[in-house]
């Protein structure tokens, strides 16, 4: 690739050709000063610079980057769905714009050493595809929806040194599974990424830390909150509610007022099944009896779950009233008395479907939680006998194409044809070939591999990432009129990253099922694309820590969102496969991301914006944690951008789930002879030298841990902070 100077910028030339035009702005009339310089793998540095002697008002500055070609292919990390839309820089992730036809690949992506360094001149980028036209530049910008944004007069640069910058790409892609993502994930975390990772980003506590303070959160100090324990249908049963929110700290000055409706959930984001795994995990390692027992009743509240015909409802709740206190009225629950099972309320309402309707998705999530946990924690014969009770009638419902539905009717157990063909099938995948390695029974692999081809035909190559979440969360935005359809300005569907994981995953599963390579380019192609919504730098306008968090879709604000630690061991388990350290190292980011946000004095910087925003705060709320960051798509020193509320399974629970699953699969160091690396995951810095890897405990205190090698062997040492021990 070569930049070419040209009238009003540069040519973008490659194989001869030329590529794009970069048409660069003027800052009150003035040139900027431009240098250009050669990085590895075929990039190109731009930065522009304006010595701005007095205060200058100029609504936008904007770098146009004109395409030659006629794209068949466009990706950027938000949707601009109107002309005058922007991709601000709340929403920089990862961020890069895409362009491509056939084989050759546009990339361009904003010099983060740069971006944001001047609150005054916010960045943002755009896309539109139909004009053949890329953004960079900078420009105020307000909220639209949820979250979208757009531009806005009225910016005013400072006196001083302006700049404004980006990387460019162009290369081709001879791939017989293209991936457009590759090249740029890899950059990211290399250029970025791995420069934080090696210095300790996001944190270096021990996480057995907040996971005590978790459980002790959960099961002493705010237990008449959160602890559920009662009797169904004749069974003790127990879990954590499924939300609680401010009001019902033990240190709250006023009375407590429910935020939702008091209940359980099993379903795919709030999971009372998988983080009551995480319990005992726990419990089994800390030989913690009190603790293993709430682990038991949660999952007899999950077998409780009445099947008819082969399905299950997912939620069980309490009737809920209201009373009124000195004028003010306050939700309260009736009691689990009045309790009875239902489904998740994050629906198509607007088609008739309510929570009524089974949902196919959280119930293959479920069984599949009841078979890892009889072949992981213990062999009991009920988890397997419901999961297979299900699994029978899985196979009944998959369509001529292998798709499987996403909503049942409640009575006559007909499917919707809402999201008849989504990638929510994956799911059902994982858990089919869970249930064949289990049984032995071909007709579940047969049945999760025609499904898996239907997923690679119409979903993986258009990016047609649609699930429930999608549209029927907190941004119901072009649900009537795009559902299924491209935003055509963008030339991409609106799209969220939890059927990315649920698909690379599948993948996964299939490749390990049957060896085939294919399966495998494609699990990564998609995890690529799902990398493309994790944290890869530490932004100025980002009060937290940053690195490792994901985001959630292409239309939404949320930083450190609770995925992370659901998604962090897929990125591990990909590198067993393909050898790549990116990916571990992003795996073991998430992780740690998942406890950022937690109240407690190991997280001074988020613990201050905690106490800024809800004052009365104190050691009684250690554990508390909101499940994301800057929701609303703003966040300021200040405060904005912290929550009210904490979700267990979808929060502090199933973070300290996922500390304890990964602990179990790869140790609190994992070392790969056969490729030669070695991670520390649990605050643990790992050295390669010539007597073996150094091993360094971070933080104040000596400690075991436990080594894992990729033979499974394992090994329990002692490492001293501060000091180094050695192993082989």
């Amino acid at each position: 690739m070569e930049l070419l100077r040209a009238t009003k910028g540069y040519e973008v030339h490659y194989g001869g050709i030329t590529i794009a035009t970069i048409h660069l702005p003027l800052l009150n009339g003035g040139a900027p000063n431009v240098s250009i310089s050669a990085m590895a793998d075929g990039w190109q540095q731009v930065r522009l610079r304006w010595q701005v002697d007095v205060p200058t008002r100029q609504d936008e500055l904007e770098i146009a980057f004109n395409l030659e070609f006629t794209p068949d292919f466009c990706w950027a990390p938000h949707l601009a769905p109107e002309p005058g839309d922007a991709i601000a820089q709340h929403v920089f992730r990862s961020p890069a714009l895409i362009a491509s036809r056939k084989d050759l690949t546009l990339t361009i992506v904003p010099d983060l050493d740069i971006c944001g360094n001047r609150p005054e001149a916010p960045w943002f980028m755009d896309m539109d595809a139909p004009a053949q036209k890329l953004s960079l530049g900078m420009s105020r910008t307000t909220i639209t929806r949820h979250v979208g944004y757009r531009r806005v007069p009225g910016m005013e640069v400072p006196a001083g040194t302006l700049e404004l910058g980006f990387y460019i790409t162009v290369y081709s892609d001879q791939a017989e599974i293209p991936n457009p993502w590759s090249r740029v994930s890899h950059f990211l975390w290399e250029r970025y990424g791995r420069t934080l990772f090696k210095a300790g980003e996001p944190l270096t506590v021990p996480l057995d830390n907040y996971v005590q303070h978790v459980y002790r959160w959960a099961f002493e100090t705010w237990k008449d909150a959160v602890w559920q324990q009662f009797d169904l249908a004749g069974t003790r049963v127990g879990a954590p509610a499924f939300i609680v929110n401010v009001t019902q700290s033990p240190n709250y000055p006023g009375e407590p007022n429910l935020r939702e409706f008091l209940s359980i959930w099993n379903q795919a984001w709030f999971s009372s099944l998988r983080s009551a795994s995480g319990v005992f995990r726990y419990a089994r390692r800390a030989n913690d009896v009190g603790l293993l027992d709430k682990a038991v009743l949660t999952k007899a509240f999950a077998l409780a779950a009445p099947m008819a015909d082969g399905v299950f409802p997912s939620v069980y709740r309490a009737k809920m009233t209201s009373v009124e206190l000195q004028g003010k009225t306050y939700n309260r629950a009736e009691g689990w008395e009045t309790g009875y099972w239902t489904n998740s309320d994050r629906t198509p309402r607007e088609r008739g479907i309510t929570d009524a309707w089974f949902h196919i998705l959280d119930a293959s999530w479920t069984a599949l939680l009841m078979l890892i946990w009889y072949q992981e924690l213990e062999p009991d014969a009920r988890l397997l006998d419901y999961a297979l009770v299900y699994a029978a009638k899985l196979l009944s419902l998959q369509d001529a194409k292998g798709f499987f539905p996403a909503w049942l009717h409640a009575e006559t157990g007909e499917p919707s044809d809402i999201l008849r063909e989504s990638p929510e099938t994956s799911m059902s995948v994982t858990f089919l070939l869970k249930v064949a390695s289990v049984t032995g029974e071909t007709r579940y692999r047969d049945a999760a591999l025609r499904a898996m081809d239907a997923i690679l035909a119409e979903i993986v190559p258009t990016g047609r990432w649609e699930d429930f979440e999608t549209y029927w969360s907190c941004c119901s935005f072009g649900k009537e009129e795009y559902l299924g359809k491209r935003f055509p300005r963008n030339m991409m569907f609106k799209q969220c990253n939890f059927s990315m994981f649920w698909t690379a995953e599948a993948l996964l599963a299939c490749y390990r099922a049957t060896g085939q390579h294919d399966y495998l380019d494609f699990g990564r192609r998609t995890l690529d694309e799902l990398s493309m919504t994790q944290q890869t730098w530490q932004p100025p306008f980002i009060f937290i820590p940053a690195l490792g968090g994901f985001g959630v879709m292409n239309y939404d604000g949320e930083w450190n969102d609770s995925r992370e630690c659901l998604f962090a061991e897929l990125f591990m388990d990909y590198y067993v496969e393909t050898g790549d350290p990116h990916l571990f190292e992003r795996g073991i980011a998430a992780l740690k991301s998942a406890f950022v946000m937690m109240y407690c004095p190991e997280n001074p910087t988020a613990k201050a914006l905690w106490e800024k925003v809800w004052p009365f705060f104190g050691p009684s709320d250690y554990g508390f944690t909101m499940e994301n960051y800057g929701h609303s798509g703003r966040v300021d020193a200040a405060g904005e951008g912290i929550g009210e509320f904490a979700i267990y399974d979808w929060g502090n629970g199933a973070a300290a789930e996922a500390r304890n699953r990964i602990r179990d699969h790869f140790g609190d160091v994992y070392i790969n002879r056969k490729y030669g690396h070695a991670f520390g995951i649990d605050s643990i810095t790992v050295n390669k030298t010539d007597a073996g890897f150094q091993l360094t405990a971070l933080g104040d205190a000596s400690r075991d841990i436990l080594v894992v090698y990729e033979d499974g062997s394992r090994a329990t040492l002692t490492v001293h902070a501060g000091i180094g021990c050695f192993v082989l």
